[in-house]
């Protein structure tokens, strides 16, 4: 906690606007032994960090590890829609906006990391619905289109489907940001951005991982954190 509370606080030195959070924010409690209590104990410890930028606006999604499957699905504490509670997101799929800009946060927890059904119906009125001169930034925890993907996996099985999407909403669409990997890489197709952002844990031990540097919690870089200035 100490750590991710220093690096919070080395953000807020750069003067940020707000915070996006592509997910796992708390420390894998999708486990199958993951018990009540430690769920509850993780998301304590999330909620005094977030005291750090209490007067920040924050955008999150859902992560893998932030969900709780091991409970009984009368839990309230069980599945998706909990962790989104305590991400105090609206739904576990949403947008908001700032000035000109569209944030468009998705929940790839399905089946074979997908949108379903519902929500890509969402996602394409979304897009539909945002004016000439307006932009979107699509955040998801897995990556819609990744350099790693190749020997990591992880990236999301509906990508060609968003592809042929963002393409038709190519003047909307400019930038998506994602997590999941734990390594940073940066891809562009079709005029779009593609940014994986790393993760501040790193993979949770020292050293490197496929050549790539810690990041902040075992180091002190900041190769899990990406800033963003939107023009």
């Amino acid at each position: 906690m100490e750590r991710f509370v220093k690096c919070l606080k080395e953000i807020k030195n750069r003067k940020v606007d707000f915070f996006l959070n592509t997910g796992d924010s708390i420390m894998a409690v999708d486990r199958e032994n993951s018990t009540r209590q430690e769920v509850y104990d993780q998301w304590n410890a999330w909620d005094n960090c977030m005291k750090e930028i209490a007067d920040y606006d924050m955008y999150s999604c859902v992560g893998n590890h932030d969900i709780w499957w091991a409970g009984e699905k009368s839990d309230e504490m069980h599945g998706v829609p909990y962790a989104a509670k305590r991400l105090k997101m609206p739904k576990r799929y949403y947008s908001a906006k700032k000035e000109k800009w569209h944030f468009i946060m998705l929940d790839g927890n399905n089946s074979g990391i997908t949108l379903d059904p519902e929500q890509m119906n969402w996602l394409k009125q979304q897009l539909e619905n945002i004016p000439q001169g307006e932009y979107a930034l699509i955040m998801s925890h897995y990556p819609i289109l990744t350099v790693t993907g190749s020997w990591e996996g992880g990236q999301h099985k509906d990508h060609n489907a968003l592809k042929d999407l963002f393409y038709k909403h190519k003047d909307k669409v400019k930038g998506c940001l994602s997590g999941h990997q734990h390594l940073l890489d940066r891809a562009w197709y079709n005029d779009v951005y593609y940014f994986c952002n790393g993760a501040m844990s790193g993979f949770w031990w020292g050293g490197r991982r496929q050549a790539f540097r810690e990041t902040f919690l075992l180091s002190g870089n900041t190769t899990g954190i990406c800033y963003i200035k939107i023009l």
